[in-house]
Protein backbone atom coordinates (compact mmCIF):
# COMPACT_ATOMS: atom_id res chain seq x y z
CA UNK A 1 0.00 0.00 0.00
CA UNK A 2 1.20 3.62 -0.76
CA UNK A 3 1.74 5.75 2.00
CA UNK A 4 1.44 9.70 1.49
CA UNK A 5 4.07 12.22 2.42
CA UNK A 6 4.58 16.06 1.92
CA UNK A 7 7.74 17.36 0.20
CA UNK A 8 10.88 18.93 1.87
CA UNK A 9 9.85 22.83 0.16
CA UNK A 10 13.07 24.16 2.01
CA UNK A 11 15.12 21.37 0.74
CA UNK A 12 13.21 22.04 -2.99
CA UNK A 13 14.36 25.81 -3.15
CA UNK A 14 17.92 25.14 -1.39
CA UNK A 15 18.65 22.87 -4.60
CA UNK A 16 17.13 25.05 -6.73
CA UNK A 17 19.49 28.22 -5.38
CA UNK A 18 22.53 25.34 -5.49
CA UNK A 19 22.34 24.80 -9.11
CA UNK A 20 20.02 27.80 -10.71
CA UNK A 21 23.22 28.89 -12.60
CA UNK A 22 24.95 25.63 -13.26
CA UNK A 23 24.28 22.07 -13.70
CA UNK A 24 24.35 19.19 -11.28
CA UNK A 25 26.78 16.78 -13.20
CA UNK A 26 24.49 13.64 -12.22
CA UNK A 27 21.65 15.25 -14.69
CA UNK A 28 22.02 15.98 -18.42
CA UNK A 29 21.72 19.04 -19.38
CA UNK A 30 18.60 18.86 -22.26
CA UNK A 31 19.43 22.75 -23.15
CA UNK A 32 20.72 21.68 -26.36
CA UNK A 33 17.93 19.68 -27.18
CA UNK A 34 14.44 22.35 -26.85
CA UNK A 35 15.67 23.22 -23.05
CA UNK A 36 16.42 22.26 -19.24
CA UNK A 37 13.70 23.85 -17.54
CA UNK A 38 11.24 20.64 -16.50
CA UNK A 39 14.39 18.53 -16.00
CA UNK A 40 15.94 20.76 -13.30
CA UNK A 41 12.08 21.06 -12.17
CA UNK A 42 12.09 17.65 -11.43
CA UNK A 43 15.45 17.84 -10.17
CA UNK A 44 14.07 20.17 -7.48
CA UNK A 45 11.11 17.95 -6.75
CA UNK A 46 13.15 15.12 -6.57
CA UNK A 47 15.52 16.64 -4.19
CA UNK A 48 12.70 17.74 -1.94
CA UNK A 49 12.24 14.24 -1.34
CA UNK A 50 9.66 12.72 -4.22
CA UNK A 51 10.70 9.23 -5.17
CA UNK A 52 10.44 8.44 -8.60
CA UNK A 53 7.47 6.76 -10.78
CA UNK A 54 9.21 4.07 -12.96
CA UNK A 55 6.33 3.31 -14.79
CA UNK A 56 7.25 2.99 -18.01
CA UNK A 57 6.18 5.53 -20.98
CA UNK A 58 4.24 7.16 -18.18
CA UNK A 59 6.29 7.48 -15.10
CA UNK A 60 8.36 10.19 -13.79
CA UNK A 61 11.90 8.99 -13.46
CA UNK A 62 15.50 9.60 -14.76
CA UNK A 63 17.91 7.16 -14.72
CA UNK A 64 20.27 8.33 -18.13
CA UNK A 65 19.07 10.94 -21.07
CA UNK A 66 18.60 7.54 -23.11
CA UNK A 67 16.05 6.26 -20.15
CA UNK A 68 13.83 8.47 -18.65
CA UNK A 69 10.38 9.41 -18.89
CA UNK A 70 9.33 12.06 -20.93
CA UNK A 71 7.50 13.71 -17.67
CA UNK A 72 10.86 14.56 -16.31
CA UNK A 73 12.07 16.72 -19.30
CA UNK A 74 8.67 17.74 -20.90
CA UNK A 75 6.18 20.48 -19.91
CA UNK A 76 3.31 19.36 -20.73
CA UNK A 77 4.09 15.57 -19.80
CA UNK A 78 5.18 16.81 -16.66
CA UNK A 79 1.90 18.44 -15.88
CA UNK A 80 -0.14 15.44 -17.30
CA UNK A 81 1.76 13.09 -14.51
CA UNK A 82 1.54 15.65 -11.74
CA UNK A 83 -2.31 16.51 -12.59
CA UNK A 84 -3.12 12.43 -13.14
CA UNK A 85 -1.08 10.27 -10.91
CA UNK A 86 -2.61 7.71 -8.51
CA UNK A 87 0.96 5.63 -8.31
CA UNK A 88 4.41 6.61 -6.73
CA UNK A 89 6.04 9.84 -6.70
CA UNK A 90 4.82 13.20 -6.72
CA UNK A 91 1.05 14.66 -7.79
CA UNK A 92 -0.47 17.82 -7.64
CA UNK A 93 -3.26 20.00 -8.67
CA UNK A 94 -3.81 23.52 -10.45
CA UNK A 95 -4.37 26.46 -8.33
CA UNK A 96 -4.68 30.25 -9.80
CA UNK A 97 -1.33 31.76 -9.90
CA UNK A 98 -2.34 34.55 -7.63
CA UNK A 99 -2.34 31.36 -4.91
CA UNK A 100 0.93 30.54 -5.81
CA UNK A 101 3.65 29.98 -2.89
CA UNK A 102 7.46 28.41 -2.79
CA UNK A 103 7.74 24.86 -4.07
CA UNK A 104 4.63 25.61 -6.84
CA UNK A 105 5.53 25.07 -10.47
CA UNK A 106 4.83 27.65 -12.56
CA UNK A 107 4.13 26.88 -16.94
CA UNK A 108 4.95 29.36 -19.33
CA UNK A 109 1.97 28.96 -22.37
CA UNK A 110 1.51 30.16 -25.82
CA UNK A 111 -1.72 30.22 -27.78
CA UNK A 112 -1.24 26.30 -27.85
CA UNK A 113 0.44 24.37 -26.06
CA UNK A 114 3.51 25.67 -22.44
CA UNK A 115 6.81 25.71 -23.31
CA UNK A 116 8.33 26.53 -19.50
CA UNK A 117 8.55 25.28 -16.30
CA UNK A 118 9.45 27.62 -13.73
CA UNK A 119 9.83 27.21 -9.51
CA UNK A 120 8.42 29.23 -7.08
CA UNK A 121 10.96 30.35 -4.51
CA UNK A 122 9.02 33.40 -3.37
CA UNK A 123 6.03 35.51 -3.20
CA UNK A 124 6.34 39.30 -2.62
CA UNK A 125 3.51 41.70 -2.79
CA UNK A 126 1.76 39.07 -4.25
CA UNK A 127 4.31 38.52 -7.04
CA UNK A 128 6.00 35.03 -7.69
CA UNK A 129 9.72 35.00 -8.01
CA UNK A 130 10.83 31.89 -9.89
CA UNK A 131 14.04 29.77 -10.34
CA UNK A 132 14.22 28.08 -13.94
CA UNK A 133 16.68 26.49 -16.26
CA UNK A 134 17.23 27.23 -20.30
CA UNK A 135 16.76 30.82 -19.55
CA UNK A 136 18.90 30.66 -16.09
CA UNK A 137 17.82 32.41 -13.19
CA UNK A 138 16.87 32.27 -9.14
CA UNK A 139 14.68 34.90 -7.39
CA UNK A 140 13.36 36.26 -10.32
CA UNK A 141 10.17 38.20 -10.33
CA UNK A 142 6.95 36.02 -12.98
CA UNK A 143 6.44 39.53 -14.30
CA UNK A 144 9.85 39.38 -16.58
CA UNK A 145 7.99 36.88 -18.42
CA UNK A 146 5.34 37.67 -20.98
CA UNK A 147 3.52 34.37 -22.20
CA UNK A 148 0.11 34.03 -23.31
CA UNK A 149 -1.26 31.90 -20.57
CA UNK A 150 0.55 30.73 -17.12
CA UNK A 151 -0.90 27.80 -15.12
CA UNK A 152 0.58 26.82 -11.29
CA UNK A 153 1.06 23.51 -10.23
CA UNK A 154 0.79 22.76 -6.86
CA UNK A 155 2.80 19.71 -6.13
CA UNK A 156 0.43 18.46 -3.07
CA UNK A 157 2.78 15.38 -1.63
CA UNK A 158 3.87 12.20 -2.92
CA UNK A 159 3.38 8.83 -2.29
CA UNK A 160 5.86 5.87 -2.22
CA UNK A 161 5.70 1.81 -0.89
Amino acid sequence: MLKEYSLDIPEMLRYAERWAYSRNPDYYDFDALGGDCTNFISQCIYAGGAVMNNTRDVGWYYISPADRAAAWTGVEYFARFMLTNKGAGPFGSIVPVRYAMPGDVIQLGGRTRFYHSLLVTDVINGIPYVAAHSRDTFYTPLTAYSPYRVRCLRIRSARRE
